[in-house]
């Protein structure tokens, strides 16, 4: 199977060069204020990315004596082999797609090191007019799904753990600008996507609030993880303190966007003034809702995993693609950068 991802070998030749000269850099600079970082998002400066853009408006990241810039990204599986190539030391992705890579990429130095979405958007949404509202409804339906979708990609498992007989339900490879249009004039049923963006997107096109229905996977038997911090693990054995502080400043920016959603969306509109105020708002508060305050971070605490859980979710990561060369859960996720737990609370 030709895998979709470029090889790491190629990735490293690429960015060796880069990643050397920048860990020595950055290296000798670390504890001076002017630490440049750059810092690499999975898609466009949207409700969802306040935190970070809070933590440089609030002076967290300054304080630590971090220089920031933040980038859109091209979606989690492109933005992972920039991380693993050096191009960003630090990034915003998706942990399943970060499993994936490293079984095709066995000892590619990057992992996560903050969980942001405990729960994942992952979704199938359709709308009260289509009538798709559990998962055995989709039988005898079309179901429109890009063929990268993150969501789509947990399909077969969302099928094994709901009895749905997939047989019965026709897949429509859609394009990501014309998935909502599509099920908003009837020519699909459902569509997967991230629950935050297709219900806004829905609502965009036409379709009432109330009459966007989202089935979140997570409520249906997927443990997934969501997105996460990642780090290229080259630089952070040169650069340790630069990540933790990263990570420290991050945490307080969740803090205060938990806190007061409402100002904090003010500082993604200074990046983004052609965004809706009002949608992106309520993007982030349904993010926060269903993707961050959940019921694990208020007992651990945020930006950590349960490694059972984790160990879990990899092997129903395992129902949806081959592994060969399947990472182990320390692989992907290394704790060892995150403050104690008294720190973490949302």
């Amino acid at each position: 199977m030709m895998s979709r991802y470029l090889h790491f070998s190629q990735l490293r030749r690429l960015g060796a060069t880069f990643i050397s000269a920048a860990a020595l850099i950055l290296s000798a600079h670390a504890a001076s204020a002017d630490t440049a970082v750059k810092f690499a998002l999975d898609w466009k400066f949207e409700g969802p990315s306040a935190p970070y853009f809070v933590a440089i408006d609030k002076g967290y990241y300054a304080a630590e004596g971090l220089d920031v810039t933040i980038d859109s990204g091209p979606g989690s599986v492109k933005g992972i082999t920039r991380i693993a190539a050096g191009t960003y030391p630090i990034g915003f992705m998706d942990i399943n797609s970060l499993a994936k890579f490293l079984d095709q990429n066995p000892g590619a130095p990057v992992t996560a090191v903050m969980v942001v979405y405990n729960r994942p958007p992952f979704a199938i949404v359709s709308t009260t007019e289509r009538g798709v509202l559990k998962p055995k409804d989709l039988e005898g339906r079309i179901l429109g799904a890009p063929a990268p979708d993150g969501a789509y990609a947990q399909w077969k498992a969302f099928v094994k753990e709901n009895d749905i007989d997939a047989s019965k339900v026709r897949i429509e490879n859609v394009g990501f600008p014309v998935r909502e249009p599509m099920l908003a004039r009837g020519e699909v049923d459902a569509i997967t996507g991230y629950s935050f963006s297709s219900h806004f997107n829905l609502v965009r096109n036409g379709i009432a609030p109330e009459d966007v229905k989202v089935m979140m996977m997570a409520d249906y038997g997927l443990k997934l993880y969501g997105n996460a911090i990642m780090v290229n693990t080259d630089y952070a054995k040169v650069n340790p303190e630069v990540i933790r502080s990263f990570v420290a400043a991050t945490i307080k920016g969740v803090q205060a966007t938990v806190a007061d959603p409402e100002t904090a969306i003010k500082s993604v509109m200074k990046r983004n003034e052609i965004a809706d105020e009002t949608l992106e708002l309520a993007r982030l508060k349904m993010a926060i809702r269903d993707n961050i305050v959940t019921d694990e971070v208020k007992k651990n605490g945020f930006g950590g995993v349960d490694t059972q859980r984790l160990a879990q979710s990899i092997d129903q990561i395992g129902v949806t693609y081959e592994f060969t060369n399947r990472p182990e859960s320390s692989a992907v996720f290394d704790p060892s950068y995150l403050p104690p737990a008294a720190d973490r609370q949302l």
